[in-house]
């Protein structure tokens, strides 16, 4: 539901892996690159793009939800972000105090961003 959105990460090189490896589930990829101060954009639909570039500012903690088609793609984004070197912040499973179909994992990135990925819909 966005067109972008750009934060600042004290560690260009860990971030830009962390991201692209938790988020390639979602078709997440490598959309253009500058110098690390101007940073990288990743996009999986070429509409919205998540950009991020180095920083000495120490931004507050984000919380950034991603979209899920399916609950397998939540687990795989999981996995693959831990792999990356996230922390859990929330392994993968039914949020159903939200509502009945939440479907959600949670990790914290190289910055401690608690990024999200949520499918909303039944298990298929």
């Amino acid at each position: 539901m966005f067109d972008h959105v750009k934060f600042g990460v004290s560690d260009y090189a860990a971030s830009k892996v962390f991201f692209l490896k938790a988020l390639e589930p979602l078709g997440v990829a490598l959309v253009s690159e500058g110098a690390p101060t101007y940073g990288v954009e990743l996009s999986s639909d070429g509409k919205a793009s998540l950009c991020l570039y180095q920083t000495a500012e120490k931004p507050a903690h984000l919380h950034l939800a991603f979209t899920a088609e399916n609950r397998q793609q939540v687990e795989a984004f999981y996995r693959l972000a831990l792999e990356a070197g996230g922390q859990d912040n929330g392994a993968p499973g039914l949020r159903p105090h939200y509502h009945a179909n939440y479907y959600a994992a949670f990790v914290l990135g190289p910055d401690g961003h608690n990024i999200e990925v949520v499918c909303h819909k039944p298990d298929a």
